[in-house]
């Protein structure tokens, strides 16, 4: 049992144009449904890396359909064994594929927000955050957690995202600091983490 992570963080030279035809309908209309071209590639970047992996790990090479759960969560039809998470952000895309359910997350590192910051950690998180030497990167640390949490969940981001975190989780976090990223991985401890392809080298 394992995971597989891809991570395309060269969006600025991604041919969203050459990668069309390789997309589904149901995600090419997706894709286009974006007024930027930003969200435009990376909506198909996202989705060329899941296609790749499923290639890869599973010898599935038709275009992937996508169906979705109560809350929004995505689901591959056909292959109700296959469990993924997409995630993008300005920077990268990043696909976690795997053979147990999976959250991952992947953002930006942007600048320090004290009221963000209030509303979205809790005491302890915000006392853990001071005290870094990087507190915009280590918001965004704890931040691609809870998200990873919420996507594992199925119920996405919710009005309660101080009790997101309970310390018992099991992540994978890479913080990036020279593509300006970082992103987490939330998967079940019987699973082998496997990262099968980056763009980019990542630190711990």
């Amino acid at each position: 049992m394992h995971t597989m992570l891809y991570i395309n963080d060269d969006i600025a030279g991604f041919d969203f144009d050459a990668a069309l035809p390789l997309l589904s309908e149901q995600r090419r209309q997706q894709a286009l449904s974006f007024k930027h071209e930003q969200g435009r590639k990376t909506c198909a970047a996202a989705y060329l890396l899941l296609r790749e992996g499923l290639r890869r790990e599973y010898g599935i090479t038709e275009a992937p359909l996508f169906e979705y759960g109560e809350y929004g969560k995505p689901h591959l039809v056909g292959y109700p064994d296959i469990h993924f998470s997409l995630s993008h952000c300005r920077e990268a895309v990043l696909c976690v594929i795997s053979n147990l359910p999976v959250g991952a997350d992947i953002e930006s590192i942007r600048p320090y927000n004290e009221s963000l910051v209030r509303y979205t950690m809790n005491e302890k998180e915000q006392q853990q955050i001071l005290q870094s030497v990087r507190p915009d990167v280590e918001f965004i640390r704890l931040w691609t957690q809870k998200e990873a949490v919420c996507k594992l969940s199925g119920k996405g981001i919710n009005n309660q995202m101080t009790t997101v975190l309970k310390g018992s989780e099991s992540f994978k976090t890479v913080v990036n600091l020279e593509q300006g990223y970082v992103y987490s991985v939330i998967y079940s401890c019987q699973s082998q983490y496997v990262p099968h392809h980056s763009s980019s080298k990542d630190r711990q």
